[in-house]
């Protein structure tokens, strides 16, 4: 089921409702902006969009939203639509390097047909007590997320821009320990963002030193390419 975040986003990109959820090539599609790129908005993981994009992208220009909690407010309410019982900010913050959870898993990037745009985002989150259908481990479930602002809007073509965005300053040889001094990215994100670069190809593997592998920056990193 769509929520609120995900309708709202819709109209940041497209405020004309008809041409929401139009159906190309037998999918649904969320949005087709003015120039006939299709706009698909995924709130949760990219990896659930993966072979849809990559079919999609043999014949169409696709804009990938994915929306990033830079800020979050959570809101619990006594049941839904019920009083509030309480407000707080969240101590999380997700930032750009977080896309990198995604990645793992959404080959599809890069691509010459696809712009793949990071949202970092102001967001509401309502919760409830967990309904009967909820996991035992669960102590609430998510009624509603609602957009509050979008704060930085990152727009992503190669690998290159997302090295760009992040503005990482490295030596010419480094390890993953090097990249989590400097970025300031916990260990474990890291690790899948070295991986990441890899895959495409913007890494390259020159050595060892003892157990870790050492990196570079790849000259000429390919060039996007099909899918």
């Amino acid at each position: 089921m769509a929520t609120a975040l995900h309708t709202q986003l819709k109209s940041y990109y497209v405020t004309a409702e008809d041409r929401h959820e139009i159906v190309v090539d037998q999918y649904r599609i969320d949005a087709i902006d003015k120039r006939g790129r299709l706009i698909e908005i995924q709130c949760a993981s990219l990896a659930a969009i993966r072979d849809k994009i990559s079919r999609l992208l043999k014949t169409h220009q696709v804009i990938v939203v994915k929306p990033l909690a830079a800020r979050k407010k959570i809101t619990t309410l006594h049941r839904r639509g019920g009083d509030i019982v309480s407000s707080r900010y969240s101590p999380t913050r997700q930032k750009l390097a977080h896309v990198f959870v995604e990645l793992v898993h959404f080959g599809a990037f890069p691509h010459p047909r696809l712009r793949l745009d990071v949202l970092l985002t102001e967001q509401e989150e309502f919760r409830i007590p967990p309904t009967a259908g909820s996991s035992w481990r669960k102590k609430f479930s998510v009624a509603e997320r609602t957009l509050v602002e979008v704060k930085q809007q990152v727009q992503l073509k190669t690998a290159a821009d997302l090295w760009k965005a992040l503005d990482i300053q490295l030596p010419g040889e480094f390890t993953t320990a090097d990249l989590v001094t400097a970025s300031g990215m916990p260990r474990w994100l890291a690790q899948k963002a070295a991986w990441c670069f890899r895959r495409m190809e913007f890494f390259s593997v020159c050595g060892k030193q003892g157990n870790a592998i050492r990196y570079r920056v790849t000259a000429k990193p390919r060039r996007a390419r099909a899918a």
